[in-house]
């Protein structure tokens, strides 16, 4: 799995049902604890969604207000808003230590909370997509970028027989691609 940790929350939300399906995500992609800022919902009521129990595996923080958020040290705060100016997610290089945080379903990430983000990257959709899922998508870029994979083969399918995932940033597997894909190997 991916270097370092990361943790997952929203702000603002108010369907128990968006946040059931975003712990239960992160839960699978093994995030390290995940939150919300300002919930308008019944906390008791997303754990129905969350089929996972990922209460019982991760911490989940609650904070009244932004002023509240308190992150472990040397964790960088991601937003993830669709705006102009925010970083196109398939170009963003994903800290080590990070916390993303999503806007709420009807509304974008405050300007308070905005104001505290290192970064702010988008979903490079033609308009917003459900919180979950943008979060699911937010992790699984990451698990890519920062997990041990191999390369993809410049060939259509998989990498050749052999390659195994955690030699994938070796000079020998990048050359048995190139060859491969000249037709010599």
């Amino acid at each position: 799995m991916a270097r370092g940790y990361f943790g997952i929350g929203v702000e603002g939300i108010s369907k128990p049902g968006n946040m059931g399906s975003l712990l239960r995500t992160a839960h699978a992609f093994g995030a390290s604890f995940t939150f919300a800022v300002t919930p308008f919902l019944d906390t008791r009521e997303m754990h129905l969604v969350d089929t996972s129990g990922s209460e019982n595996s991760i911490p989940f923080y609650t904070y009244p207000d932004v002023a509240s958020l308190v992150l472990p040290a040397d964790c960088c705060l991601v937003g993830v808003e669709l705006l102009d100016e925010a970083v196109d997610l398939p170009s963003f290089r994903h800290p080590t230590r990070a916390a993303y945080v999503l806007g709420p379903e009807y509304g974008a990430l405050s300007p308070s909370l905005a104001a505290r983000c290192q970064f702010v990257v988008k979903i490079p959709t033609r308009f917003c997509i459900n919180v979950g899922v943008a979060g699911a998508l937010v992790m699984y870029d990451r698990m890519v970028c920062l997990g041990r994979f191999a390369e993809r083969p410049v060939r259509v399918g998989a990498p050749p027989k052999g390659v195994a995932a955690h030699g994938a940033g070796t000079q020998k597997v990048r050359n048995r691609q190139r060859n491969i894909a000249k037709g010599s190997a």
